[in-house]
């Protein structure tokens, strides 16, 4: 099994619980958490007898914008709930990182939760905070979760943040869609370490934002916000089936990759409802995770295969919320494209970044039995990009799709296309070019609409970096493999990008977020700001509410339950100023009216299966008449790659009041069997989703 980590490099999975009357007073007889001296209980920060340095080097603040600037803290006022003697609220605003704001441990030991609020006197645009735990070589009351909130009154407060703080001494930096506040509040719900009941703080610093304030609801064009902070890097996502928690993990560090300790990976959960973030160290499969291949199989397990420890395999069991060890690939690898077959097997190709370079042919995991098998007849070389560095980028993450009968289609980022069959040996046949595109590294492709084939493809780059991004979009429609499908060059995106995310939402609109013109890793230089709606029934781009924080290589976008979308991550280069431990959560326009105001969503009461077959029937009961119905397959998704997303429009048979009759496609390579949402819509309006469990047999 996996180990547990204290809170925030690293925290346990709940937040850390206000002491006890007597074990408060206990430990305010023996313990001065404001001083350098530290109890024999404290330490050095470690787990697994490894150093808190030696497994987390310090990493940056993520990067303000360039536009940004401090707010002077002249004339500042604070109000803390508790302070110790000698240890003020005003130490947190007062321009010095040798002193510092701390709560009261003696006479008096005051439990969590603890605040600061901050009175700038003014009203500004506010775009970010930053955090400065103390300096003075000690970690207590270092803050592990929090919520960030601003007002103009200082009586209504609006939560614009929200999440888990590494344990470190590091500056924390949390940016946030731009708000008019004259108070800033900073509630710290647990100590990072869980070390004790008390929070202290060097130096609270607050920053006008670097660009103007987002547009009214009215226009349509959706909301930012809340920021959830995570204490890594989030470079991969995936949705935990049996909870809808939000599953994320960077590599055996929470900042950075590469080195000798292969073996773990660090990962976080965002518990959506609760709202809470919680960490976890897998240890026990022996496997660094980071540049994985990734897709979620028939059972909406999570495999992972592959990446900086090139030839394993790990699988997430959301039911049991571990990850278990599985069978070692045949050919090392990291960056391979990865997808679940209408058989249930997981198909892979390609990899040169791990495990050496070139030769990387497919090859086909049987979750069931456990065990790898090459295919012979699926050669990596039709695929190929003709990149300036050669095979060792060539064939990294490839867009792949399966499809009918154990086929899969790669739609990139070659500009050639294939047939794969995984069947038997394998085959390979050539499906044509995706028009006059170019080779497309790091863009993107969504199959916005399975029961007709049609996969939307946008942005990328011919070169993996220092290479321009291009605006260009296009529709495949797949027929019956090995057939070539039909490409539609459509008008382009408004914007040139690589390392862009898509996610498609449950109205059948595709979501493209982030990204930057020219590709070019570990930066934040040229990047697009504002996201693009492709709407199917036009093939046309609409620009939407620009978003605070850049989301380039190693970022994720990923469908949340509500129909929300996570935009998280970016960076993950150490001791760097683009690492961005964070994630946004967009609400599309359909979460508003008009006016601004929250729409009136549709409610599914009940399903009537747990789990349903392909071409199976059953039926949803709404709290209300709707219009429609959609599914949408759980995802995965690393390094822009999502082939796990998938739309499928239902069309009642029957209604009895608010009781709808639907039916699955039959074929498993359209309703590829795993864990999808339900969505109920009315006038595009989507509901909150239930889940539904599509199988096989």
């Amino acid at each position: 099994m996996f180990s547990l980590l204290p809170l925030v490099l690293l925290f346990p999975l709940c937040p850390a619980s206000p002491l006890s009357p007597e074990a408060a007073n206990a430990g305010a007889a023996s313990i001065n958490p404001a001083t350098n001296g530290k109890p024999s209980s404290e330490g050095t920060t470690s787990f697994d007898g490894q150093s808190l340095a030696a497994i987390a080097p310090a990493p940056a603040a993520a990067a303000v914008m360039a536009s940004s600037a401090s707010i002077s803290q002249t004339g500042w006022t604070v109000t803390v709930d508790s302070a110790q003697a000698g240890n003020p609220g005003t130490n947190a605003i007062d321009g010095s990182t040798t002193t510092f704001w701390h709560t009261e441990y003696n006479p008096v030991l005051a439990g969590l939760p603890h605040q600061i609020i901050v009175d700038m006197k003014s009203n500004y645009l506010v775009g970010s905070i930053t955090y400065l735990p103390r300096q003075d070589g000690s970690f207590n009351g270092n803050i592990g979760e929090h919520v960030i909130s601003l007002s103009t009154d200082g009586a209504t407060f609006t939560t614009v943040a929200l999440g888990t703080y590494i344990d470190d001494t590091t500056l924390k930096t949390t940016t946030f869609t731009p708000t008019t506040a004259r108070y800033v509040k900073l509630q710290a719900l647990s100590e990072a370490g869980n070390r004790g009941p008390w929070t202290s703080c060097a130096e609270l610093n607050i920053y006008t934002a670097a660009g103007p304030a987002p547009p009214a609801l009215s226009a349509g064009k959706g909301a930012w916000g809340p920021t959830i902070d995570f204490p890594l890097v989030p470079v991969s996502a995936a949705i935990e089936y049996s909870s809808g928690n939000l599953l994320v993990w960077s590599s055996y560090n929470p900042s950075t990759f590469g080195g000798s300790n292969l073996v773990q990976t660090i990962t976080a959960t965002y518990n959506i409802g609760a709202r809470i973030v919680t960490s976890a160290l897998i240890t026990n499969t022996g496997h660094d995770m980071f540049c994985e291949g990734l897709s979620m199989n028939f059972n909406g397990q999570v495999v992972a295969s592959g990446g900086n420890t090139d030839a394993a395999t790990s699988y997430y069991d959301s039911p049991s919320n571990a990850w278990n060890k599985g069978a070692t690939m045949k050919i090392p690898r990291g960056y391979q494209a990865q997808a679940t077959t209408s058989t249930g097997n997981v198909f892979v190709i390609g990899a040169s970044w791990s495990g050496g370079q070139g030769g990387k042919n497919g090859e086909l995991y049987n979750p069931t039995a456990n065990t790898w098998t090459l295919l012979g007849g699926c050669p990596v070389a039709p695929m190929l990009t003709a990149d300036a560095q050669g095979v060792y980028r060539a064939d990294n993450h490839g867009w792949l799709f399966g499809w009918k009968n154990a086929y899969v289609f790669q739609a990139g980022p070659s500009k050639a296309m294939n047939w794969y069959g995984t069947s038997g040996g394998g085959s390979q046949a050539a499906a044509g070019t995706r028009a006059a595109d170019t080779d497309s590294m790091c863009g993107n492709a969504a199959m916005y609409d399975a029961v007709n084939g049609k996969i939307l493809t946008v942005g990328g780059s011919p070169d993996y970096q220092q290479s321009d991004g291009t605006a260009n979009a296009h529709i495949i429609t797949l027929g019956t493999p090995p057939a070539v499908p039909t490409v539609v060059t459509i008008g382009n995106m408004a914007y040139q990008r690589a390392f862009a995310n898509s996610v498609i939402l449950p109205d059948g609109t595709v979501f493209i977020t982030g990204g930057q013109i020219t590709a070019n890793p570990f930066s934040d230089q040229r990047s697009q700001l504002t996201p693009e709606l492709f709407n199917p029934a036009t093939n046309t781009f609409t620009q939407m509410a620009p978003q605070a924080i850049p989301r380039n290589y190693h970022s994720v976008g990923i469908l949340l339950p509500d129909g929300s979308v996570g935009s998280g991550g970016g960076g993950l280069c150490g001791n760097c100023a683009t690492n961005h431990y964070d994630m946004e959560i967009y609400r599309p326009a359909y979460f508003f009216t008009t006016t601004g105001a929250l729409a009136t969503r549709p409610t599914i009461s009940s399903v009537s299966v747990a789990s349903i077959k392909v071409g199976g029937t059953f039926t949803v009961t709404t709290g209300g008449a709707v219009t429609s119905f959609s599914i949408i397959r759980m995802s995965s998704t690393t390094h822009t790659v999502n082939t796990d997303q998938r739309r499928i429009a239902l069309t009642p048979s029957g209604t009895t009041g608010t009781t709808y009759t639907l039916t699955i496609p039959a074929d498993p390579g359209v309703a590829l069997p795993g864990a999808w949402y339900i969505f109920a819509l009315t006038g595009g309006v989507p509901s909150v989703s239930k889940t539904l469990k599509i199988t096989l047999t």
